[in-house]
């Protein structure tokens, strides 16, 4: 993609905002003003210094201390994968040249069985990387990493085992996040030609498809199985307001993971829950106007409730996609404002900030008051890979 193409995209999502009020000049300002601010917060990333043990996952604005975390953490891999989506959308080799000294430090997470984000900390980092150069050491991670995943499935549950901790509440926690890990064991298979990841990934879909939805087709957060016998024990929470709350960033998950589900598999069933959870997003009477949710659609504070930029971000990423199989223009309307409400003065974090992040106003653990209303890597990470996406459906008209 060549630079010029994307600094277009990036205005065309402005100019939604600003159309319908005080006219073409200030409409012209307003967007201009909105790209430079973009274009200078992704130099941002180029500027931060290179430490295995330093990934950047979120930042105080407050105090302007940035959460710093080893490739352990869950949020590990974004980084690295923004690098390698800056240089998709820009042509400009120095974003990929700051990706290769990033990626690798994630590649001990490929054998880490103690985490079942394996998908988030590989697939977001070498994944990417595999898009941009074709080498086999990183089809080599990929592999390795799914077969670490693999380990941690349970045949008589149907599915992953998402965390270890809190062994007191819960016997075999599966959450709904663990739905975007699967994308890592379908490209494996793809890879490999071992139908073992696909099987799986499959397997793990259809026990999230049968119980981890609503009658509203809102997702629950958390599903507790009997691992011995495979019958859910409870529907609960962990970071939604509370267990029958409506976790927003969670909905996210769950339309996202059912539509790249679908992709790999063509099964109807995942493209059908995906429409009725992204239908659910869209048409909920708390959404603000702007389309940026907040964090919870429960939350009893409302209006007064923190948004959720990163929420938005993953249902923007999904939806475009998503438009890519249905032709249903709602979807593609709807992304389209949730990126052209992102890149505006509210949301884009302040180029007086020196950091490597692009939005502010996204909530990560609401309930243990941790990452509230901050910049947070995977809002960034969703954002440019909706980029990437509208700019494909651009390219295809």
């Amino acid at each position: 993609m060549k630079n010029v193409s994307f600094i277009s995209l990036i205005l065309g999502f402005a100019s939604l905002v600003t159309a319908c009020k005080s006219g073409i000049n200030s409409q012209k300002k307003t967007t201009s003003v909105a790209t430079e601010k973009l274009e200078t917060r992704y130099k941002m990333l180029l500027d931060y210094p290179v430490d295995s043990m330093s990934m950047p996952r979120s930042m105080n604005t407050k105090t302007l201390e940035i959460r710093k975390v080893p490739s352990r953490d869950w949020t590990s891999g974004f980084f690295a994968g923004n690098l390698w989506q800056l240089y998709r959308l820009t042509g400009d080799s120095k974003y990929k040249e700051q990706a290769q000294k990033w990626t690798p430090f994630s590649k001990k997470e490929s054998v880490n069985s103690n985490s079942h984000d394996v998908g988030f900390k590989v697939f977001c980092s070498f994944g990417e990387a595999l898009k941009v150069e074709n080498k086999k050491e990183y089809e080599a991670v990929i592999i390795k990493g799914a077969e670490t995943l693999c380990t941690r499935f349970n045949p008589k549950v149907g599915s992953i085992r998402s965390w270890d901790f809190n062994k007191e509440i819960w016997d075999y926690p599966v959450i709904i996040d663990n739905m975007m890990n699967l994308e890592l064991l379908f490209e494996a298979s793809k890879i490999s030609g071992n139908p073992k990841y696909r099987e799986i990934a499959i397997q793990h879909a259809n026990t999230t498809l049968k119980n981890q939805f609503r009658a509203d087709n809102s997702c629950y957060h958390v599903i507790d199985y009997n691992p011995n016998t495979g019958k859910v024990r409870k529907k609960t929470t962990l970071q939604g307001y509370n267990d029958d709350s409506v976790w927003a960033r969670g909905q996210g998950w769950a339309v996202y993971g059912f539509t790249m589900s679908y992709r790999y598999t063509k099964d109807p069933a995942y493209l059908k829950q995906a429409e009725a959870t992204a239908k659910f997003f869209m048409t909920n009477k708390n959404l603000p106007e702007d389309g940026i949710p907040y964090w919870d659609f429960k939350d009893p504070s409302i209006p007064n409730a923190a948004r959720d930029v990163s929420a938005a971000m993953v249902i923007a990423s999904a939806l475009y996609e998503l438009y890519g199989y249905t032709k249903n223009d709602s979807y593609l309307a709807f992304a389209d404002k949730l990126m052209a409400s992102v890149q505006t003065d509210k949301y884009i974090l302040d180029a007086k900030i020196k950091a490597p992040f692009l939005f502010d106003h996204s909530t990560g653990n609401w309930p243990k008051h941790d990452e509230i209303d901050e910049p947070i890597i995977y809002a960034d990470y969703y954002f440019l890979e909706a980029l990437i996406k509208a700019q494909s459906l651009k390219g295809s008209k």
